[in-house]
């Protein structure tokens, strides 16, 4: 009979945080938690089915670590913009680059801000894909089938080929972005795990997914990620989804009640 209980009470507050987390969904949509300009938007048009589009939103990707993302999409997109510094989106001049051209060339906007680090990770990255796919990411993709989940496993089975670009947060809100602002068709969009990155986590922590104790854990971005992906089993709500409402309704101090 206790246990009964329990998990109806259990039943209860998991329904409760579902309601919350379809709220801030609508609030989102009805541009009410802001955003109607997100750090990506800052970007050169190019054709939404172009490798040229695919390399523009990965490579600066690798870089979005501890940083603004808005800071750090604007440098890329004036790094695009100026002819002596936009062959870093090409994968081929960048392998044939010198270290310290490719360095000068992404510090000068700001798109790196470790100049020692930073450009080997970027040029490693280009390396790689010309591995996997002569430079070619539509290639690389499809080579997957275009499914998150086997794209996923390569990257993690490569880890050291993708250097960041492999990290728990950066490779599903990477993978998100692909789903957001290409013409490209994903399979398996569901496996896309919320981005925990500290809004989502502050956010987390407001809805009663987690607690302060919670946040000191090594692995809290796995946590996370998991916690939510129980919590909306059978919602129809991918996690991927919660990331841009929780990051507004954070990034806005909470302002909006739910």
């Amino acid at each position: 009979m206790l246990f009964y209980r329990l998990f109806l009470c259990y039943n209860t507050i998991m329904n409760e945080i579902i309601q919350k987390v379809r709220k801030l969904i609508d609030l989102h949509k009805a541009g009410a938690l802001g955003g109607e300009i997100m750090p990506e938007d800052s970007k050169p048009y190019l054709p939404n089915d172009s490798n040229e589009n695919l390399l523009y939103l990965t490579l600066p990707m690798a870089l979005n670590y501890q940083r603004n993302s808005y800071k750090l999409w604007e440098s890329a997109l004036q790094t695009w913009q100026d002819k002596t510094t936009c062959d870093v989106f090409d994968v081929h001049k960048v392998a044939s680059m010198e270290i310290n051209s490719l360095r000068e060339k992404l510090i000068k906007y700001k798109v790196a801000l470790q100049p020692n680090k930073q450009p080997i990770i970027w040029h490693k990255l280009c390396l790689s894909f010309i591995k996997y796919s002569e430079g070619d990411l539509i290639e690389f993709f499809n080579n997957l089938g275009f499914d998150i989940l086997k794209i996923k496993q390569f990257i993690l089975n490569h880890k050291p080929d993708f250097p960041y670009l492999s990290g728990t947060k950066i490779l599903n809100y990477w993978l998100y972005v692909l789903t957001q602002y290409t013409s490209f068709k994903f399979k398996n969009r569901s496996e896309i795990s919320v981005a925990p990155d500290t809004h989502v986590l502050q956010a987390s922590l407001k809805l009663g997914v987690i607690t302060e104790q919670d946040i000191q854990r090594g692995d809290i971005r796995e946590f996370v990620s998991q916690k939510w992906r129980s919590i909306l089993e059978g919602s129809g709500i991918d996690s991927i989804d919660l990331h841009t409402p929780f990051w507004l309704w954070s990034r806005n101090g909470f302002k909006i009640d739910v």
